[in-house]
């Protein structure tokens, strides 16, 4: 498909629908909006234009001029994807959300929040805290990431296993479609079978069906009492063999994460601080348990950590006050960075299986990394499937990466397929991963996917590139 440039004379009108203060040209300026956290420089490109609207007419009156004129609209976030999702691969205009930032209501009584999409997640949560309430999507990178792209790529986290990921704390959307019309789907109804589920279709969408530009967040009680565990074992088997029986003990716990020895050495490294048995243990546990009785959590933890006790673990160590959960967290939240450390270019996956099939899957990565001669550290989500594997490039030169990297996926991908999983549990397709996906999906799948994209955005100007492959929307 052949999109076209933007002109001066598109620029000028981008400046009279948003003013010139917020229409980016400046090529230095336009730099950290060519790429996400995504570290391959094979995923950046420089945008012909960035745009800073501060409402949804403002976004509508310009998602109709790229409509016009076929020009594409990525819509971005905090940029903290990990997925090239919000790089503009094909070039057009950048439209950020980034002025968007309001928190529009706090309904303490129905328990929601209704926010702009510019939002941190952080943020999010402090205000809430203000109403002894909480929201349960909780993201590792609350700080920097928007809820916007929360919603987008419906981002899990680590408290996914008891209280599910962004998408089922979504209520209601106002969103800018590609036509340019302002629609609203949902809202503070709790119970809404009436109409299609417009507001889980747009969950997830990555911004190929339109611009979110107003959410309803269902928000809880928050927890009164909270403990976290850091378990390590001798070896990555026994600690992932013993998370099946976690789950399956009477509890729900709010967290249950891994990491494996490399992780867990490059964290210490990285953080510059001695970590529990970091040189014995060949993987970590980490589980948070949540409830409002003291009691109940100490019920929980202790017996998640006999039961870890006595299938192998080497110690279980109970943080119970925010100073010693945070110590326990770093480790955990801070791994990504630490491996950048090792290894400034670096291949994060985000794969998922079924819980029980996670001992074969993390056994398979290992076999890979033997037979390619490389280092694939795992970490992430134990409780439900999700597993971030990643390849280091370590001092391979361009050529040796990209030959290992598309090696090693091809056949972890293989490997996760066989094992009924997927290739992305929470970070989402972007461009990265969009042809693996059509790789292993049906033609009936391909079909529908073609559909919904078509009927939504036939000039392909939303995110191109992105879940859908360019030039096969017509098919």
């Amino acid at each position: 498909m052949q999109f076209n440039k933007v002109t001066d004379s598109i620029i000028k009108e981008l400046q009279e629908i948003i003013g010139a203060a917020n229409v980016v040209v400046d090529e230095e300026k336009m730099e950290m909006y060519s790429r996400d956290e995504t570290s391959d420089k094979l995923w950046e490109k420089m945008p012909e234009v960035v745009i800073k609207p501060e409402n949804a007419q403002q976004i509508a009156e310009i998602v109709k001029l790229a409509n016009r004129e076929l020009i594409p609209i990525t819509p971005r976030g905090g940029g903290s994807g990990l997925a090239g999702g919000a790089v503009p691969m094909h070039g057009g205009m950048v439209l950020s959300l980034e002025k968007m930032n309001k928190i529009i209501e706090i309904d303490n009584e129905n328990l929601f929040m209704v926010l702009e999409p510019g939002v941190t997640t952080g943020e999010v949560q402090k205000e809430a805290k203000v109403f002894n309430l909480f929201y349960a999507g909780d993201p590792c990178s609350a700080e920097s990431s928007f809820i916007g792209g929360n919603v987008a790529t419906n981002a899990g986290g680590n408290k996914a296993v008891k209280y599910g990921v962004t998408g089922r704390h979504v209520y209601g959307l106002e969103v800018v479609m590609p036509d340019g019309e302002i629609v609203t789907y949902g809202g503070k109804n709790v119970k809404d079978v009436t109409f299609y589920d417009m507001v889980h279709l747009m969950v997830g969408s990555e911004g190929t069906l339109g611009i979110i530009t107003k959410i309803w967040l269902k928000l809880m009680p928050l927890p009164q009492y909270v403990a976290d565990l850091l378990i390590p074992f001798p070896d990555m088997q026994s600690a992932i063999k013993v998370v099946p029986k976690i789950m399956t003990a009477g509890i729900i716990p709010t967290a249950v994460e891994f990491m494996d020895r490399i992780s867990v050495l490059a964290a210490e490294q990285y953080l510059n601080k001695t970590l529990p048995y970091s040189q014995e243990s060949g993987a970590y546990i980490i589980c948070e348990v949540d409830g409002n009785t003291e009691n109940q959590v100490q019920e929980d933890y202790e017996t998640i950590g006999k039961l870890c006790m006595e299938n192998g673990a080497l110690e279980v160590f109970v943080a119970d006050n925010i100073s010693t959960q945070d110590r326990i967290w770093k480790s955990r939240k801070a791994y990504a960075e630490a491996l950048r450390m090792i290894s400034p270019v670096y291949c994060m996956e985000d794969i998922v299986v079924p819980i029980s099939n996670i001992p074969a899957a993390l056994d398979a990565i290992e076999k890979i990394a033997a037979k390619f001669e490389c280092k694939i550290p795992s970490a992430g989500h134990a409780g439900d499937g999700n597993i971030h594997a990643t390849i280091l490039r370590e001092d391979r030169d361009e050529h040796a990466w990209h030959d290992l990297k598309y090696a090693v996926l091809e056949e972890i991908y293989d490997a996760v397929y066989k094992l009924d999983g997927n290739l992305s549990g929470e970070h989402g397709i972007g461009a990265k991963r969009v042809s693996a996906m059509y790789k292993h999906m049906t033609e009936g799948q391909k079909k529908v996917l073609h559909t919904v994209k078509n009927a939504f955005d036939p000039n392909n100007i939303m995110n191109p590139g992105k879940v859908v492959l360019l030039g096969r929307i017509a098919e």
